[in-house]
Order: C-alpha cells, then structure tokens, then sequence
C-alpha cells in the first residue's frame, strides 16, 4: 500500500481510453469556466445597461432625444435597443399617416421582434453549460467502467489477489467519475444561475414593452416626441 495514490500519478497510470475521457473532461470544464466567467460580466453589464436606461427614460426626456442616443449606440443595452426599434416603426407607420391602431401594433411588434431576438442573444452558450451538466457524470462514469473492466482482467492472471493489487485499478477507474463530477456541477450551478436572471431580464424587456405601448398610445393624437 506503499505506491503512489495521487491523482496526477493514477490518471498517468490508467489506460489509454480513461486518459482520453480524463482529458476531454478537463478540456470541457476549462471552456465551461471561461464561459461561466464571461456570463457573469455579460449579464452584470447588461443589468447595469437596461437599470440606467430604464433610469433616464422614466426622468421625463423627450421621446425623440432618447430615440437618438439609442440609434447613435449599437452596443446598448437590451432596453434601449428594444425602445429603438419600437420608436423607429412608430415613427415610419406615423409618416404614413396609418391610423392609430396599425402604428400601436407595429411598433408592438417590432418590439417584440427585438425582444426575441435579445432574449437569443442572451441565452447563448447557455445549451453548453446543460449538456455539459447532464453528459459529463456519464462520460467519466464510461471511464470508470472501461477502467475497472481492465483492472479486473489484469486480475484475473494473477494466482493470490489482495487489496494492494487491487486498489490502484480500482482507483485509476474511479478518477474518471470524479472528473466528471468535477466538470458537471459547476456547468449546472452556472446554467441554473444564468436562467434564473434571464428570466428576470426577460420580465423587465417585457414589462417595458407595455409600459412604453401605453406611453405611445396616450401620445398618439400629439406630436411623436411628446412628453410623457
């Protein structure tokens, strides 16, 4: 019981098929990381983005200032792109001189267009970090089988078997779940993490859309830059 159990000196130790899994399981998890990492500065910006915009809509500024900040930024936040686009069509259907209904639906929908197409943008990456999850518990269990497998062939050569002879196989096959492990929580805790303030964002993009529906549909009858 006197040989070397470390985690580094059995992966080094196992069979080829368990080194592969070993090594694809800690190439997942290092990509996992940094797209966990990068998530969480993309949703703190654009929660800070939608706050602030959402701050100097409600102040009371002309509809036709805002509407030219937002244009002018195509890197803002999911709000003020979603109140752009709302505006911009609200603005083309009123040059028209359609009535009132049609521009009010219009400009719902193309607002609801930007919202879908916001929510798509903030939901990327996020199919990676679940099937990260769900796939790599299985993955490393498959090594530990494959592992064990060959550790009970190389067994069964020999004429007295004890637990010194039979610990190290034992133990390169179960390094393989344990990496697992170790790849799937994170991507779980991240994804469910990430959802659960989509959501919050999705809730706020949608409340928005009908507060500024009922902003454009008091000031139809006026001028398009009308105060609120």
């Amino acid at each position: 019981m006197n040989q070397d159990l470390s985690i580094v000196s059995l992966v080094l130790h196992a069979s080829l098929v368990v080194q592969l899994v070993v090594a694809g399981l800690l190439l997942v998890s290092l990509v996992s990381w940094s797209l966990i990492f990068a998530k969480l500065f993309g949703m703190a910006r654009i929660k800070s983005g939608n706050d602030a915009f959402e701050q100097e809509f409600w102040s009371g500024k002309n509809l036709n200032d805002l509407y030219k900040n937002a244009s002018a930024k195509p890197d803002g936040a999911p709000i003020e792109r979603l109140f752009a686009s709302g505006m911009r069509e609200f603005m083309k259907l009123r040059e028209r001189q359609l009535d009132t209904g049609s521009q009010l639906d219009g400009a719902r929908r193309a607002m609801r267009a930007t919202l879908q197409r916001e929510l798509d943008a903030i939901e990327g990456n996020l199919g990676f970090l679940a099937s990260v999850g769900s796939v790599s518990p299985y993955v490393g269990l498959f090594g530990t089988v494959w592992g064990i497998m060959n550790a009970f062939v190389g067994l069964g050569s020999l004429q007295t078997v004890s637990l010194s002879t039979v610990a190290p196989g034992i133990a390169e096959a179960l390094v393989a779940t344990a990496i697992g492990l170790f790849a799937a929580i994170p991507a779980v805790v991240g994804y469910n993490r990430f959802a659960r303030q989509i959501d919050r964002v999705a809730i706020q993009l949608e409340s928005f859309i009908e507060e500024f529906s009922n902003i454009l549909q008091r000031n139809v009858a006026g001028p398009a830059g009308a105060q609120r």
